[in-house]
């Protein structure tokens, strides 16, 4: 359970994280979106009380592990703590696509054939006339409707991390699955504390 085992130095964990999940994928998204969730969450014990809290009040049928799907998807406040982390520090923090054909942006930009466009899920999870003046605050609270313990998703095209439109990633529901598995995995044995002398901005 939670507390009997610590982890004493941060980048162990983080291993864990990186071969338990990132092994199956070309990128390692997933690993990178924990990676930040866990430093997050070191700093941030209210938060990490109430993950813990939504934690040991599913029922798991795994006993060596995280929950089966049943279980991890009635995790609403630790689905809003995964998609806040991910909107401080998106897993692919700059996307690049190339236009295949000459084309116009919705205000009239004209884009032609070739073209390199950027965009950045970095910068986007910080405009503060978006987010409001709270938008450097790790405050998962922002993903749930006021008065009810249900999960609001934003629009993908101002909330990029999975991308949007007919380029929106179809492994979003399975990446969400699998981090809330294995944070409910590490979390029921440890306890996730930064590395002594580590300072991370």
């Amino acid at each position: 359970m939670h507390g009997e085992a610590v982890v004493p130095n941060k980048r162990a964990a983080m291993t864990v994280v990186g071969r338990r999940v990132g092994s199956s994928f070309d990128r390692n998204t997933t690993s990178a979106a924990l990676t930040w969730f866990f430093l997050l969450l070191s700093s941030h014990p209210e938060v990490e009380a109430e993950v813990l809290g939504e934690i040991n009040q599913v029922k798991y049928s795994d006993i060596g592990g995280g929950g089966v799907y049943d279980e991890v998807k009635s995790m609403v406040y630790t689905h809003a703590a995964i998609s806040e982390a991910m909107r401080l520090y998106p897993p692919v923090p700059v996307s690049t696509k190339s236009s295949l054909n000459d084309d116009v942006l919705p205000d009239g930009t004209v884009v032609r054939k070739g073209t390199r466009i950027s965009y950045h899920p970095y910068a986007m999870g910080r405009v503060e006339e978006v987010l409001g003046a709270d938008w450097a605050e790790f405050r998962p609270r922002r993903w749930l409707e006021e008065g009810r313990w249900r999960f609001v998703g934003r629009d993908p095209y101002t909330y990029p991390v999975f991308q949007a439109g007919p380029r929106i990633c179809l492994g979003k529901d399975m990446a969400y699955l699998q981090m809330k598995r294995v944070v409910t995995g590490i979390l029921r044995r440890f306890t996730v504390v930064p590395a002594e002398g580590r300072v991370v901005d």
